[in-house]
């Protein structure tokens, strides 16, 4: 049976990878034992990593005055690590909060310094982007930091704020999905489960200027001068997950760089917002300027189908479809390694059993005997 894998994170792999990394696993490049094995300061892995750092650089087109960092700990780290750097001399940030995870941001900085919401929907409705407009900022804020793209709720930034303050970005569930123009921002971070890697590396993009003297309680691991300074190589690195998305880092340029993944990715969403838009049977709740291109959430016009319909999708192949727990229903995420034929099979499951539940809501209607 074919396997759709809809999982929020960690995410779907090329299957092109795992059989690259399964072929090479116990013979890494010809020296006769794996990359599992291999020392993180000898040559060999050096390489690697400068030919990631490379590849990074070449995909988003970063400046030569932003460092390259590769970092433990997935974005939650970060929630610290940047206000812990960032706010050294000055302790006031102001934060944008669109969803679940700009909201655990905020209130994880808040440890740190002055930190102040610029930007939240009114009674938490996150389903759509407020207007930098009208954003609340302090001139003297060290930074601005926003979530591009919110997993849970299906919230995505599809323009990059114009402000004078650095951006800070969450870029965890979108970087690598279409290009960015990385000079409008101060730091990027990103978790590497959703889109260019499996769990256990985080990528982060930082402009050489905003590199200083964190403050005082910063662990050394989580400090930005240290790891410029040891070249990512501060300590011991998941070497494994380096490997694995050096080996996805190729493969997007493979299919042709972010130019060609945005149009796939848009073409993948734009196939199952316009089935829900079509139906009275699914609903999205987010506005369409907002809707994420990566994570689609929805729910059925009977919530008590929905056990059925998640246990009918996994019988037919269709897996991780399960909404998160806090807001329920379904999502769908279409990250780079799904295909725009999953999406396609899913739009058909779909179909039928709206259609069928349609069918049988009309067979209860009848009158016998007319």
């Amino acid at each position: 049976m074919q396997i759709y894998n809809f999982n929020p994170g960690p995410a779907l792999l090329p299957k092109d990878i795992l059989v690259q990394a399964q072929k090479e696993l116990l013979n890494y490049q010809g020296v006769g034992y794996s990359i599992l094995e291999m020392s993180h300061r000898s040559p060999i892995f050096e390489a690697l990593l400068e030919a990631m750092k490379a590849d990074v650089r070449e995909l988003l087109k970063v400046p030569n005055n932003y460092h390259i960092l590769f970092m433990h700990g997935g974005a939650r780290q970060q929630f610290s690590a940047a206000p812990m750097n960032l706010l050294s001399e000055n302790k006031q940030a102001d934060y944008v909060i669109t969803g679940a995870w700009s909201k655990m941001a905020y209130e994880e900085a808040q440890r740190y310094g002055d930190i102040h919401v610029a930007a939240l929907p009114d009674k938490e409705d996150f389903t759509y982007t407020p207007n930098p407009k009208t954003w609340n900022l302090r001139k003297d804020a060290a930074y601005v930091h926003y979530t591009t793209n919110e997993t849970i709720h299906g919230v995505q930034f599809h323009f990059t704020p114009n402000i004078k303050i650095p951006l800070v970005a969450d870029m965890s569930s979108d970087l690598f999905t279409r290009p960015i123009d990385v000079k409008r921002y101060g730091l990027i971070y990103a978790a590497a489960q959703k889109n260019f890697g499996p769990a256990g590396l985080t990528l982060v993009i930082i402009r050489e200027d905003l590199v200083k003297t964190p403050q005082a309680l910063t662990p050394g691991l989580m400090r930005y001068d240290n790891l410029v300074a040891a070249h990512s190589l501060y300590n011991t690195p998941p070497t494994f997950s380096w490997y694995l998305s050096g080996l996805y880092l190729q493969w997007i340029k493979a299919q042709g760089g972010l130019s060609a993944l945005e149009k796939r990715n848009k073409e993948k969403a734009r196939i199952l917002y316009e089935l829900i838009d079509r139906s009275s049977f699914y609903h999205n709740p987010v506005h369409p300027t907002a809707r994420s291109w990566m994570n689609i959430p929805f729910t059925l016009a009977k919530k008590e189908l929905e056990a059925e319909f998640l246990k009918t999708a996994e019988a037919a192949g269709f897996i991780g479809l399960k909404g998160h727990s806090r807001l329920g229903g379904m999502r769908a995420s279409l990250y780079n390694a799904m295909d725009l034929e999953g999406v396609k099979a899913l739009v058909k499951f779909m179909e039928a059993f709206e259609s069928k539940h349609h069918s049988a809501k009309k067979q209860q209607m009848q009158i016998p005997g007319l």
